[in-house]
């Protein structure tokens, strides 16, 4: 039991070690589009001023930028609740195995 118990603690480390990467990853590509977007917005301007903007493609562009930051956004979160629905698991685990411990304790006298 103790062993099987380590080994799911040993899995569910490794799972959330990688989604804190994964969200650090994430967290990369929402600033790059964040960065883009703000490429489109002073763009946009810079159009607006020249008066031969293209209002459409300019829309369409911001609208494309804002909804891949929405999905990346949305990514990013979702990997943040199944880190702290990992971190949960692993403070389960431990108060599990300080129980074995106490009970081999409690057993051996």
């Amino acid at each position: 039991f103790v062993q099987q118990t380590k080994w799911n603690l040993q899995v569910m480390t490794e799972r959330a070690l990688e989604a804190e990467i994964n969200v650090e990853d994430l967290k990369q590509e929402i600033s790059l589009l964040q960065g883009e977007l703000e490429s489109s917005k002073v763009k946009s301007e810079e159009l607006k001023a020249d008066q031969t903007t293209d209002l459409e493609a300019v829309k369409h562009n911001i609208d494309f930028a804002l909804e891949n930051l929405h999905k990346i956004m949305a990514g990013a979160n979702l990997s943040i609740r199944q880190l702290a629905l990992g971190a949960e698991s692993l403070h389960f685990v431990a108060e599990i195995l300080e129980s074995t411990g106490k009970i081999s304790e409690a057993d051996g006298e």
